[in-house]
């Protein structure tokens, strides 16, 4: 059999693929990360081993061991769905598990999902790219910090470069770095005002935005998962209603 790599999508189970929910309906085993909408796992059939193997902060599962979990149980002939939270090559080490099938000479597939890097701003109301304000976005994740902060560490962005590229900057895992990211940005010249939004679980039930500055960003207080953006496209605020800007406090 085969070993799928399933993006599980941002939170809401809806957003899940066609694909991803019809793997799921067959899986024998899957194989899930912490972050995924538990809902999800009411798709596999009964009969199905469901092994968590989400990584908590302070209780870390190696990611070496999670790819032996997934080469063992893609060698039992079963069918294997990796669950992982978004998309699995967007920040989630599915390239790593990739990697490690193939070196083991395992069939594995992917199956992309929708990243919350574009879905949890776009469920606040926030285009990534909107014309006049922003076209481009870079993507980022903050897990690193930057590399004069203490736990900072080797292979962190280059904030520095970041803050003149222009554009969007989304922000993924950063919210333990916030203010450290925050001041490796405006000491590279990026302005104090710029708009900044942060998204808690968005698209779920429990989506919060705060929306700040710059130079508000270190005193936001939501916890993870949280997804940050930074650039004029989060002053906008784009529902059913219309198009709002808010400004930025």
């Amino acid at each position: 059999m085969t070993v799928y790599l399933v993006g599980a999508g941002p939170g809401d189970p809806g957003l899940l693929t066609v694909r991803g929910a019809g793997l799921l309906g067959s899986a024998d085993v899957v194989v899930h990360d912490r972050l995924i909408g538990r809902e999800l796992l009411d798709l596999a059939p009964a009969s199905a081993s469901v092994i968590d193997v989400g990584k908590v902060p302070g209780q870390p599962i190696r990611q070496h061991d999670i790819n032996r979990l997934l080469v063992e149980q893609g060698r039992t002939g079963r069918l294997v769905v990796r669950l992982k939270g978004g998309d699995p090559f967007v920040f989630g080490r599915g390239g790593e598990e990739a990697e490690a099938l193939a070196a083991a000479g395992v069939r594995f597939e992917v199956v992309p999902g929708v990243t919350s890097a574009f879905a949890a701003p776009a469920a606040a109301g926030i285009p990534v790219t909107h014309r006049g304000v922003s076209a481009s976005v870079t993507v980022v994740t903050g897990h690193a910090g930057t590399p004069q902060e203490p736990g900072g560490v080797p292979g962190a962005a280059d904030w520095a470069a970041l803050a003149v590229t222009g554009g969007t900057l989304v922000v993924l895992m950063g919210m333990a770095h916030r203010g450290a990211i925050a001041e490796a940005l405006l000491a590279a010249g990026r302005s104090a005002g710029t708009p900044v939004a942060v998204v808690h679980w968005g698209t779920t039930d429990r989506q919060r935005v705060v929306r700040t500055s710059l130079a508000g960003l270190a005193a936001v207080d939501l916890p993870a998962p949280a997804t940050i953006v930074i650039g004029p496209v989060a002053a906008l605020d784009v529902h059913v209603r219309g198009t709002a800007p808010t400004g930025a406090p």
